[in-house]
C-alpha cells in the first residue's frame, strides 16, 4: 500500500482495537460504533489503493458497489452482513425517543459487529497483497 491508503488502513485496526476495548468494559453500543468505523475505513483504504477517491458516505454497501465498479472481486466481502453493521453503527450514535443508544445494545450485538469488521480488515489486506 502506499501511504494514503496504508494511513486509512492503520486508521481501522486502530478503531477495531477501540471497539474490543470499549466491548470488553461494557460499552457495547460504542463498540457497535468503532467496528462499523473499522470496516468502512478498511474499504476505503481499498478504494484508494485502487486509485480512486471513495465515496462520501458511511453506507458500507455502497462502498462495496464501488470496489465493484473499480474491477474488485467483492463476492467475499459481499458474503458478510454489513448492511446489519451500517445499521448498528447508525442505531449507536443518538437516542431513539427517550432511550440512550446504549440501552439498545447486547454483547453479543459487539461481538458480532466486531467479528464482521474483522473480517472486512483481513479480506482487505488479502486483496491488497499480490
Amino acid at each position: 500500500m502506499n501511504s494514503r491508503p496504508q494511513a486509512w488502513f492503520k486508521q481501522a485496526k486502530d478503531d477495531l482495537g477501540v471497539a474490543k476495548l470499549t466491548r470488553d468494559n461494557g460499552y457495547n453500543c460504542q463498540a457497535c460504533y468503532f467496528a462499523s468505523q473499522a470496516a468502512e475505513k478498511a474499504l476505503k483504504g481499498l478504494i484508494l489503493e485502487l486509485g480512486a477517491e471513495p465515496a462520501y458516505t458511511h453506507v458500507l454497501g455502497e462502498l462495496i458497489k464501488q470496489l465493484k465498479q473499480l474491477g474488485c472481486n467483492v463476492e467475499e466481502l459481499d458474503s458478510l452482513s454489513l448492511s446489519s453493521l451500517s445499521r448498528l453503527a447508525a442505531a449507536s450514535r443518538y437516542p431513539i425517543e427517550s432511550t440512550p443508544a446504549a440501552e439498545l445494545f447486547e454483547p453479543a450485538d459487539a461481538n458480532q459487529a466486531i467479528s464482521t469488521a474483522a473480517a472486512v480488515l483481513e479480506l482487505v489486506e488479502a486483496l491488497d497483497t499480490p
